[in-house]
C-alpha cells in the first residue's frame, strides 16, 4: 500500500491538535489531522479560557468568536472565599473566559480548515513508527486501514494517546481525586454569577453554563467515592449539589451523566525522534484552575513555528529539542498548582480555618495577588533565555497597542506570526486596560548622530523617531533609519526565541 505523504501529521482533532493545524497550515506547511470521532462531541470537561490564550487566539484573529461564546470572570476560586484576582493582570484580557471547549473548537477547526489543513474524520490511530527520516502513522477507516508518511507527527490524542502508547512511553503518576460525578441538566433558578462553586465538610459542587439553556455540574461526595464504571443516580447530584451550595438550583431533565477520575500524570519526554507530544497526551491535572485546555493549547503555539521552521529548512540545531526544553516545566508547574488547590480543597474541616487565614492574608498583598493571576493565567510564564539571549527572550509580548497600518490599530502579538516587528515603524497608544501609557521618551535607543525634530522630520518624509517599545528594543540594534534595523522578533506562541534560534535572514546583522 502506497503512503498518503504529507508535511507533519496530527493525531487528535481537540484544541490542541486544531490550533496547532491552523498555525503550520497558515505557514504553508501542509499538515492532516486524523481524528477518531466522526461527529462533534458535546461532553466536555473543560470550561475555562484564560487570559493567556484569549491572546493567543486574538493573535490569529479568534478571540472575538470565541468570547461571543460565553461569559468573563474577574477572579479564580481557589477554596472558602479565597479567589485570586485576574483583574490585576497586564492585559486587556483580564478575566477567565467560560465557555464550553467545544466552541474552542469550533474556532480553530474553522481556522485549520480555511488555511488548507485536512481533518479526517473516523479515522483510529493503530500504529506509529518512525526512521531517521519520518514517521508512519497507520489509522483504521472506513476504507480499511491507510498509512500515512510524514516527516513529523504529533500526537495531541488525550490522556489515552495511542501515539504515547506506540512510543513506549511511560506516563507516570497517580489518581488526585476519585469519583468527580458529571451531569449536563437544566436549572429553574439561574445562578447568581457565571460560575457557581463551594465546598462544605464532606463535599464540593460546581455549576457551569453552556450558553444555551444548559448547565454543566461536578459535585464530589467524600464519603460515596465509587469506580467510574458505576452508574450515576441524579438524586445523588442534586442531593451533593444542594449540600455544597445551599440548592440545588431546581435541575432537572438530566441528558447525561458520568464518572471520572482526575489524574496527575506527565511523561518524560515530550519528543521521541520525529514524534512529539502535547496537550493531554503529554500531561494530566486536577481540572481546579481550569488550565487544563490552556496549557494544550499553549504547548501546540510554542511547537507550531517550530515545526514549520523544521520543515522549511531554516531550522537551528537544537530548536525542536527546545519545545520540551520550555514546555515540560510549564507542564510540571501547573500539574502542581493544580494539584495544590485541589489538595486545599479537600482538606478536613478542622484544618480550613487555618488554610483560609493564610490563603486570604497571602492574596491580599499586591506582589503575591499579581504573581498568583500570572501563574493561573499563565501570563506570567517565561522560558529561560539563555546565556547570552537579549533582554525579551523567552518572555511574553505585552499587550501594546499600535499604530497598525492606517485601517485600525493593532496589537503587538497580532503581528507575532508574521515574523520580526519593526519597532522604529510603530507608535505606542493605549495600554490594553483603557489607560493612556506614559508618553515613551523620544530619544531611539543607542540612536547615533543628530536627533531630528519629530515634527520637522515628518514634515520632510522622515519616519522620526520611534518610541520605545518596553522590552521590544534592543541596545544592538542600529539606528532605526536604516535598513538593517530589526526589532527583537518573537516566536508566535509570543516568547522571544533566542538568537541562535532565528531564521537566516533576521540573524544576519546580530
Amino acid at each position: 500500500m502506497i503512503p498518503t505523504h504529507t508535511d507533519v501529521l496530527i493525531v487528535g482533532a481537540g484544541p490542541t491538535g486544531l490550533l496547532l493545524a491552523g498555525d503550520l497550515a497558515a505557514a504553508g506547511v501542509r499538515c492532516t489531522v486524523l481524528e477518531r470521532r466522526t461527529e462533534e462531541s458535546n461532553p466536555t470537561r473543560a470550561f475555562g479560557v484564560h487570559a493567556r490564550t484569549l491572546e493567543q487566539l486574538d493573535a490569529r484573529g479568534l478571540a472575538s468568536d470565541v468570547i461571543a461564546t460565553g461569559g468573563p470572570v474577574g477572579s479564580v476560586w481557589l477554596f472558602g472565599n479565597t479567589k485570586v484576582d485576574l483583574t490585576l493582570l497586564p492585559t486587556r484580557l483580564p478575566y477567565l473566559l467560560i465557555t464550553p471547549q467545544y466552541e474552542v473548537e469550533r474556532a480553530l477547526a474553522r481556522r485549520a480548515t480555511a488555511c488548507g489543513a485536512e481533518i479526517v474524520s473516523g479515522a483510529e490511530v493503530v500504529d506509529v513508527r518512525q526512521d531517521p527520516d519520518g514517521a508512519n502513522v497507520q489509522a483504521r477507516t472506513a476504507d480499511g486501514v491507510v498509512t500515512w508518511r510524514a516527516a513529523y507527527a504529533v500526537g495531541a490524542d488525550g490522556l489515552h494517546s495511542t501515539v504515547r502508547r506506540c512510543l513506549g512511553l511511560p506516563f507516570p503518576g497517580h489518581s488526585v481525586i476519585e469519583s468527580m460525578m458529571l451531569a449536563d441538566v437544566r436549572l429553574t433558578e439561574a445562578p447568581d454569577s457565571v460560575i457557581t462553586v463551594n465546598a462544605v465538610e464532606q463535599c464540593f459542587a460546581f455549576v457551569a453554563p453552556y450558553g444555551d439553556g444548559w448547565y454543566r455540574i461536578f459535585a464530589w461526595d467524600r464519603g460515596n467515592e465509587r469506580p467510574d464504571t458505576d452508574p450515576v443516580d441524579f438524586a445523588e447530584v442534586r442531593d451533593v449539589t444542594a449540600r455544597a451550595l445551599g440548592t440545588d438550583l431546581g435541575m432537572h431533565d438530566p441528558r447525561w451523566l458520568s464518572r471520572f477520575h482526575s489524574d496527575e500524570r506527565q511523561v518524560r519526554s515530550y519528543r521521541v525522534g520525529r514524534v512529539f507530544l502535547a496537550g493531554d497526551a503529554a500531561h494530566v491535572h486536577s481540572p481546579a484552575g481550569a488550565q487544563g485546555m490552556n496549557t494544550g493549547l499553549q504547548d501546540a503555539a510554542n511547537l507550531s513555528w517550530k515545526l514549520a521552521a523544521a520543515v522549511q529548512g531554516w531550522a537551528s540545531d537544537g530548536l525542536l529539542d527546545s519545545y520540551h526544553a520550555e514546555r515540560h516545566p510549564v507542564g510540571r508547574m501547573v500539574m502542581r498548582t493544580s494539584g495544590a488547590i485541589i489538595r486545599l480543597v479537600m482538606i478536613r474541616p478542622v484544618q480550613r480555618t487555618a488554610r483560609n487565614l493564610v490563603g486570604g492574608t497571602a492574596l491580599r498583598v499586591g506582589p503575591i495577588a499579581r504573581r498568583a493571576a500570572g501563574t493561573i493565567s499563565g501570563v506570567g510564564i517565561e522560558y529561560p533565555g539563555g546565556d547570552h539571549a537579549h533582554a525579551p527572550a523567552g518572555k511574553r509580548a505585552e499587550d501594546i497597542l499600535l499604530a497598525g497600518d492606517g485601517r485600525r490599530p493593532a496589537r503587538l502579538y497580532e503581528l507575532l506570526p508574521r515574523g520580526s516587528v519593526r519597532a522604529a515603524r510603530t507608535r505606542v497608544g493605549n495600554t490594553g486596560r483603557g489607560h493612556p501609557r506614559r508618553p515613551a521618551r523620544r530619544r531611539a535607543v543607542d540612536r547615533p548622530g543628530p536627533r531630528r525634530h519629530p515634527r520637522r522630520a515628518a514634515r520632510h518624509g522622515h519616519p522620526g523617531p520611534p518610541r520605545r517599545l518596553h522590552r521590544l528594543g534592543h541596545r544592538r540594534h542600529r539606528a532605526p533609519n536604516t535598513s538593517t534595523t530589526r526589532s527583537a522578533p518573537r516566536s508566535p506562541d509570543g516568547a522571544a526565541p533566542r538568537p541562535g534560534t532565528l531564521p537566516p535572514h533576521q540573524r544576519r546583522n546580530r
